[in-house]
């Protein structure tokens, strides 16, 4: 009895043995027949005319082979144009990604193209099971920007109809900004006290556009500064900058009818250093103590070593930059502060040009618009996502209730 169990378990070891060596022969045999092991092609492949152009770019994705990273060299990508031939025209890395693309710049407008992906390894080239056909069209309009053109359009025709209003002699009515209603106050208290203005436009040149705001409100507070028989000083960093401020406070005192009382040294150069020029400045402040200190352009560093010197000496101070880092500094030390496009729109409130305050004024609505946009839609989306269900629930019911026969 043992003897047949155990003549019986042989028999059944061979059996398996002969049939795992039989297996291995046939996928041995498998293996040597076909040559090599293809890597499995790539899928969905997904070919589209790109969206807002002219024509001359078309958008190819497709999801990675399942040997893809570590068993492929790449993927290869055909283009044929009509019915003609297919021939390479990219060639992708594999990186492991779910999905890859590629952008196809070299195509002709109204031209119909067919691609196929291809996969490369060391046994071979796959190809995609079938090609995608597309033709490349020329969009005219962006229509996910449409809601900029509208923006556009209402902040254009804004300021071109404030223009007309303010050149047609119609007073145009402007925000108040307390900084420039200050300035007139600040040039009497320092005539009143026999002390100078102090003027600082920035440490740039006349090539930055906060520094011609600077220059812009310059005129007006050396007008003011001629009519009152003040005194005011200016040291610059920059000699165009000098040249352009002399020219202008020049103008102010002949507009005066007091041409006699200016002199250049109201404006004086001191260095392109930029922290030489901040001692300058601050012993200047020191020894001269100006009643009133003008911080107007572009200020970097030495914003807050200026402004807490005129906080020292007691001086009003009003500061103006369109730089949010040094805009802390000014609003901490300083009475008043022209806080960013303040400061630009300082030049269309003080100089009262037709051009300056329509565009102030189309900007201003233009703002009102996206302001109003911005808190409507935030609303909309709030109220939307918190009672979505609730709401439509209930609409649902009370439409159902409506049209329902018995």
């Amino acid at each position: 009895m043992i003897f047949g169990k155990s003549l019986y378990c042989s028999f059944i070891i061979i059996a398996c043995f002969f049939t795992v060596a039989t297996a291995q022969n046939e996928a041995v045999a498998t293996v040597d027949s076909v040559g090599q092991i293809l890597p499995q092609p790539p899928g969905n492949i997904i070919v589209a005319d790109h969206k807002y152009d002219n024509g001359g770019i078309i958008d190819i994705a497709w999801d990675r082979s399942p040997d893809d990273p570590l068993g492929i060299d790449g993927y290869n990508i055909y283009r044929a144009c009509g019915d003609g031939d297919f021939e390479i025209v990219a060639f992708v890395l594999p990186g492991g990604m779910e999905s890859y693309s590629f952008i196809d710049d070299k195509v002709e407008r109204g031209e119909s193209y067919r691609y196929k992906i291809s996969v490369i390894s060391s046994g071979g080239e796959s190809f995609s099971e079938s090609s995608v056909s597309v033709r490349g069209d020329w969009e005219f309009f962006d229509l996910d920007k449409l809601n900029i053109l509208i923006l556009g359009i209402i902040v254009c025709g804004s300021v071109i109809g404030f223009i007309f209003t303010a050149r047609a002699g119609r007073k145009l009515f402007i925000r108040k900004i307390s900084g420039l209603e200050a300035l007139e106050e600040a040039v009497g208290r320092a005539t009143e006290m026999g002390r100078p203005i102090l003027f600082i436009p920035g440490i740039l040149d006349m090539d930055d556009v906060q520094t011609l705001a600077a220059i812009t409100i310059l005129a007006r507070v050396s007008r003011i500064v001629a009519d009152y028989d003040s005194k005011i000083e200016m040291p610059v960093s920059r000699s165009l900058v000098m040249t352009t401020a002399r020219e202008t406070i020049k103008n102010s005192y002949l507009a005066a009818g007091r041409p006699d009382a200016y002199y250049d040294d109201m404006v004086h150069y001191v260095t392109d250093e930029q922290f030489g020029y901040v001692a300058a400045v601050n012993g200047i402040m020191v020894r001269d103590k100006p009643a009133t200190c003008l911080y107007l352009g572009a200020f970097f560093a030495e914003s807050l070593i200026l402004a807490e010197t005129g906080n020292y000496i007691g001086a009003i101070q009003i500061a103006g930059t369109a730089r949010p880092g040094q805009l802390p500094f000014f609003v901490a030390a300083c009475d008043y502060t022209l806080i960013g496009e303040e400061l630009f729109a300082a030049s269309a409130y003080l100089s009262g040009d037709p051009k300056q305050l329509g565009s102030l004024k189309g900007q201003d609505v233009g703002k009102f618009v996206a302001m109003a946009a911005m808190i409507i839609g935030t609303l909309a989306v709030t109220v939307v996502s918190a009672w979505q269900f609730k709401f439509f629930g209930w609409l649902s019911d009370l439409m159902y209730s409506m049209f329902s026969t018995n």
